[in-house]
């Protein structure tokens, strides 16, 4: 009889024992599961789309993100620095002033000449920031006037320290810059007033 009372102790405590082991067994396998739900960081570097929230950008202000592991500029331009895209003082300085040149492959097709963005006169811009040169990153400059960039004839733009070339707020090249052609419009949309997905064409009708 007592043999079989710690028989049964010993049956019931190995069944519960299995039964913790299998529940924490199931806990591992189901992690995994869960996991693969979420994008990685390798299918971000990839090239999944990235959710921009522009609704507390101030003008003059400039957000950087990584998309394709490249940096993204996301910045707001005021009246008076969409005037200047359209100045003399700027388009006489351009390598292609009227972007009937390279740049029309330099830019999504439904994104605009002067401006660059999808709708004209738009004061948030999306700009790769990487240098059409050899790479570097330019600085962002968007004081007019700076007496280093060309006084009275800089309106703001970029820079890229590494060989000169500058840049408008468009993303356009100055003529005579090492930079060949203007920086990258990436594909993007407004998927709501405030969000802007980068990596997604929008949906022309």
């Amino acid at each position: 009889m007592p043999e079989q009372t710690i028989d049964l102790k010993k049956r019931r405590f190995l069944t519960q024992a299995t039964s913790v082991v299998g529940a924490v067994g199931v806990g591992f396998v189901a992690w995994p599961f869960l996991s693969t739900w979420k994008p990685s960081a390798r299918t971000k570097a990839a090239g999944a789309p990235v959710d921009v929230d522009i609704s507390k950008l101030q003008t003059g202000q400039l957000v950087r993100v990584l998309w394709r592991k490249k940096p993204v500029w996301i910045f707001k331009r005021g009246a008076e620095a969409l005037a200047a895209l359209e100045s003399d003082a700027v388009i006489k300085n351009l390598s292609d002033p009227d972007g009937s040149g390279y740049s029309k492959n330099q830019q999504p097709k439904y994104v605009t000449t002067n401006y660059r963005t999808i709708k004209n006169k738009e004061e948030v811009a999306v700009i790769v920031a990487v240098c059409t040169h050899l790479g570097c990153s330019p600085t962002y400059r968007p004081e007019p006037g700076a007496a280093d960039l060309g006084g009275n004839n800089w309106k703001g733009g970029f820079y890229c320290p590494c060989h000169g070339s500058k840049f408008d707020l468009a993303g356009r090249v100055y003529a005579g810059a090492p930079a060949p052609t203007n920086l990258l419009i990436p594909p993007y949309h407004y998927v709501s007033d405030t969000l802007i997905r980068i990596g997604v064409d929008p949906e022309i009708s």
